[in-house]
């Protein structure tokens, strides 16, 4: 288990890994704002349909064989990072990690399964979901760290650790045994719905907080890098690493805190912290006070652990064990939609806003869809009490 978590939270890194580079790729390309977001969205609009379809498909081409190649994919990408001269080699690389990455998530569960004990899967599940957020934290740290204080080609010597850390887990995959099926499905269908039955449980109380988890998240990845340079005026390239890097570490081991067992209870809690966190962080733009932006991204890390948690969970738990895939795969296409629609919208409002004031617009969007889950949490909360008294 423990080498196949290492390889998990190494893809999970190399895929955010770009982020603290957004403000030197805008400045040595001369990139806009809006080419910068669509530099990151490209790759959740790649990793969507590839989840997709690798999550249907996976077990027929064999689950090592799969997680082989988007090892591979994830170390062609770096290396068009590294050799990268013109953009159109940025949105290729991003691609390819698009699609590595994709591949990957829609397999690395179901492989880690498989390498578990039936007694230990809990446990294999709980630090997957824990070694992903790190992983994705980690990315943008260990990046903007060598980005600060290892001044040696900028662009090119954070892509060459990147690539050790890839070459790492190739070696990993091989040690560890296929554990194939030894029945092989070859017509496994690519499925996405949602049953009538919990339909508009799903949308209001699953799907709009992943989506606000993930659109909130997305802004941070593709914007605060340029927030902290051109807000908050700090020269610090690793400030913004950092504070994704804590962000995702807060939303990871939050998960892990005993208190507010009841999910209905936590899911509230959680979507509240999320709201809050991002008009922090917007005041700390306002005041230019680094200490305020800091605590913003702690109390947004808290919300997007809480929610993110429990949507997933109603997303397993609520629907019958045959139409539990295709819910699983919907919500994944609603959260992952989040780091699509609204960090373009945000690169098209600061072609026309300052960035602090395009992040107020899109914070009140999130603020009404978290006053609309908060009033249906309700009716939900009905109709929870009696699913479990079933």
């Amino acid at each position: 288990m423990k080498r196949m978590i290492w390889i998990i939270l190494m893809m999970s890194c190399g895929a955010t890994y770009i982020s603290s580079l957004f403000p030197l790729y805008g400045d040595h390309y001369h990139m806009s704002s809006l080419e910068l977001t669509l530099l990151f969205a490209v790759y959740a609009v790649i990793l969507v349909p590839t989840l997709l379809i690798v999550g249907a498909k996976g077990s027929s081409w064999g689950l090592k064989k799969v997680l082989r190649i988007s090892i591979w994919l994830s170390i062609a990408s770096t290396l068009l990072f590294i050799g990268s001269q013109n953009v159109w080699m940025l949105f290729a690389a991003r691609i390819l990690e698009g699609i590595a990455y994709g591949a990957f998530t829609g397999t690395a569960t179901a492989f880690l399964l498989k390498q578990t004990s039936h007694d230990q899967q809990s446990t294999a599940i709980k630090f997957s979901g824990v070694a992903i957020n790190v992983g994705f934290g980690m990315g943008p740290a260990i990046s903007g760290l060598i980005l600060q204080y290892v001044l040696v080609q900028p662009l090119r010597l954070p892509f060459w650790v990147l690539l050790g850390l890839l070459l790492s887990s190739l070696v990993l995959i091989e040690t560890l045994p296929k554990h194939e099926d030894s029945q092989k499905s070859t017509n496994a269908k690519i499925s996405l719905g949602v049953p009538d039955s919990i339909r508009s449980h799903f949308i209001s109380f699953i799907a709009l907080p992943a989506f606000t988890f993930f659109m909130l998240g997305g802004i941070v990845f593709s914007m605060i890098p340029s927030f902290v340079k051109n807000v908050i005026h700090s020269s610090d390239l690793s400030i913004a690493g950092l504070l994704v890097f804590m962000l995702l570490g807060v939303a990871a081991f939050i998960q892990f805190f005993p208190w507010l067992q009841n999910p209905v209870k936590r899911m509230r809690i959680g979507i509240v912290f999320l709201a809050i966190g991002p008009w922090i962080i917007v005041l700390s733009g306002q005041i230019e006070n680094l200490l305020m932006l800091w605590l913003g991204m702690l109390i947004q890390g808290v919300g997007a652990g809480w929610s993110f948690q429990v949507a997933l969970m109603f997303a397993g738990q609520l629907p019958k064990p045959e139409e539990r895939p295709r819910v699983i795969s919907a919500f994944y296409l609603c959260a992952y939609s989040g780091f699509i629609i609204p960090p373009i919208g945000v690169g098209i409002l600061n072609q026309f806003f300052s960035l602090n004031y395009s992040l107020i617009i899109l914070n009140s969007f999130a603020a009404l869809i978290i006053i609309y889950v908060l009033i249906y949490s309700v009716k939900f909360n009905h109709y929870y009490s009696k699913v479990l008294s079933k």
